[in-house]
């Protein structure tokens, strides 16, 4: 077995479609049993590297490459697509684009069946990995059923069955509820503990901190910042950019004396309008299918900005999709400004509530970014100077000037998340609903986005502060609920378990647990200093109250 399994040589790209460089000068190199982290800012690089190391860079992706990717000692560029598939193995950012069966074990077995491998040892393997990421109760399920986090793990098992030699995972823990993201951190460490190599890109560095990484790499516009161990945070890292422990951040702040304002946004009033409401909702997929959201009540009023919290597969998208009308119940009913959704088209809903998918691929089809945010306002009989002016705003909001004549889906997976919440921004819609409104986005764009979303002190009036009247968001990220949201949902097995003010419903420690969702540092230090504070702060308004 080689040493360095992975070595690469002063790397460099550039697309065709773009002016500037991808990667510049890269140069590492990935030890037998080695876990390397990569972090770094949306569209720094780490996307682009992991398509030179699975040879989709240059066969897939056209453009200019200097520089060596070499396998075991053979340069990916002279080696066919199937002899690198059996070395590396890759987890894409967005699970959807990775299944292609229509049934899970068919999907779990579908790479050994394509090896040619005996069909005792394919089921040997599949059942295997079912056991090893905790799976086997969606082994007969269809893949279109799945949640978001259902097919993340699903892929994650096509991809282990294969028994690769390196592991690319690309955003692995995206759409991971966070008791699912630390068990799939286990399995890596695990697999590394065996000899495998991994390359793990991820933007929840705090998180992904669990596996106990070997190394870090930080990039930063294309190149490499630092390279080395993560004891500590090293002075070359910009705790902005990535999302790092809290007591990292607040000793950061500290040496350089950094304070910030806290950004949630006030509770709505209790008397505030009801903009859409859930009377009794109850929901299944097919009449001989089981329900998947059991008698839900709901008001979402003026002022709310709601985080919804739950693990995989618990009904949340369900949930909010029929608070948009694409989904309709099948008893009780969903209200949107006093009328019943089965009387409203999608088209009309729309102009009240604008939704991000978790997909971005469910969205994006325009030719370029400018041509994407039009398309909706045009729609909407919204007039050319109307669609101009909320075309600029919405790309300064989600920080993608520069950008407008891009093809979206030639973007990185985080600038095409933004590009779909500019989508929804330049339609003025007054309630924004987001489905992992965070999956593939640094730390600096989500909190920019989310600042501007709570009417920060000191933020000037935007599409944001001006038209939207209440926020939903699913996440799985905590700290979003933590910073952000002025209040909470936990949703389990399709019911409302909690309702309340994040200091109420984040503190019951038991109750989150049985949601799957896992207490962060942010979430401990604030409930440690609440006595002092009073209410939830990001960790860098934190720091005048830390001894």
């Amino acid at each position: 077995m080689n040493e360095f399994p992975l070595v690469i040589e002063n790397l460099s790209f550039q697309y065709r479609s773009r002016p500037e460089l991808a990667i510049e000068a890269v140069t590492f190199s990935l030890r037998q049993g080695e876990m390397l982290l990569v972090a770094g800012s949306s569209g720094c690089g780490k996307t682009t590297l992991a398509r030179c190391i699975n040879g989709l860079i240059p066969r897939s992706y056209g453009g200019t490459r200097q520089g060596n990717v070499l396998l075991n000692g053979k340069e990916v560029a002279e080696m066919s697509l199937v002899q690198v598939a059996q070395v590396v193995g890759t987890l894409l950012q967005d699970p959807e684009r990775q299944i292609v069966a229509s049934n899970v074990y068919n999907e779990i077995a579908f790479g050994p069946e394509n090896l040619g491998l005996p069909r005792d040892e394919i089921m040997a393997r599949v059942e295997q990995v079912l056991k090893r990421l905790k799976i086997e109760h969606l082994r007969n399920r269809d893949t279109f059923t799945l949640s978001g986090g259902e097919k993340q793990k699903v892929a994650l098992a096509g991809l282990l069955v294969m028994r690769p030699s390196i592991l690319l995972l690309d955003e692995p823990l995206a759409s991971l509820d966070p008791a699912s993201a630390h068990e799939a951190l286990a399995v890596f460490r695990s697999l590394a503990d065996e000899g495998a190599s991994i390359v793990l890109v991820e933007h929840r560095v705090e998180d992904a901190l669990a596996a106990r990484p070997d190394r870090l790499l930080y990039m930063n516009a294309g190149r490499i910042q630092y390279l080395g161990q993560i004891d500590d945070l090293p002075p070359s890292i910009d705790h902005h950019q990535v999302k790092l422990p809290a007591q990292w951040v607040v000793r950061r702040a500290q040496q350089t004396q950094e304070f910030v304002l806290p950004v949630s946004a006030p509770a709505a009033e209790k008397d505030a309008e009801v903009l859409v409401a859930f009377e009794q909702v109850g929901f299944a997929y097919g009449p001989d299918l089981p329900q998947v959201l059991h008698n839900v009540n709901l008001q979402i009023r003026r002022g709310d900005m709601i985080a919804v919290l739950g693990p995989n597969g618990a009904g949340k998208s369900t949930l909010v999709k029929h608070a948009i009308g694409l989904l309709k119940p099948v008893s009780g009913r969903v209200l949107v400004k006093g009328k019943d959704t089965r009387e409203l088209s999608v088209a009309q809903v729309a102009r009240t509530l604008g939704y991000v998918f978790q997909s971005p691929t469910h969205m994006l089809f325009a030719p370029s970014v400018r041509e994407e945010l039009a398309f909706g306002p045009q729609n909407l009989g919204f007039s050319k100077e109307e669609i101009a002016r909320n075309i600029r705003e919405s790309v300064q909001t989600v920080n993608l000037a520069g950008f407008e004549e891009y093809p979206p889906l030639g973007l990185s997976f985080g600038q095409q998340k933004r590009t779909t919440i500019a989508s929804v921004l330049a339609m003025q819609s007054s309630i924004m609903v987001m489905d992992e409104p965070t999956a593939g986005q640094d730390y600096a764009n989500y909190t920019r986005f989310m600042d501007a979303m709570c009417h920060a002190e000191g933020t000037k009036k935007s599409l944001l502060s001006e038209n939207f009247a209440a926020t939903l968001f699913i996440t799985h990220d905590i700290d979003l609920a933590v910073t952000y949201a002025n209040r909470v949902l936990l949703v389990s097995n399709g019911t409302l378990l909690a309702d309340g003010c994040p200091e109420e419903i984040l503190s019951d420690f038991a109750l989150l647990e049985s949601c799957r969702v896992r207490p962060s540092s942010l979430l401990r230090l604030n409930l440690e200093l609440l006595p002092k504070t009073g209410k939830f702060l990001p960790a860098e308004a934190l720091v005048q109250y830390v001894a």
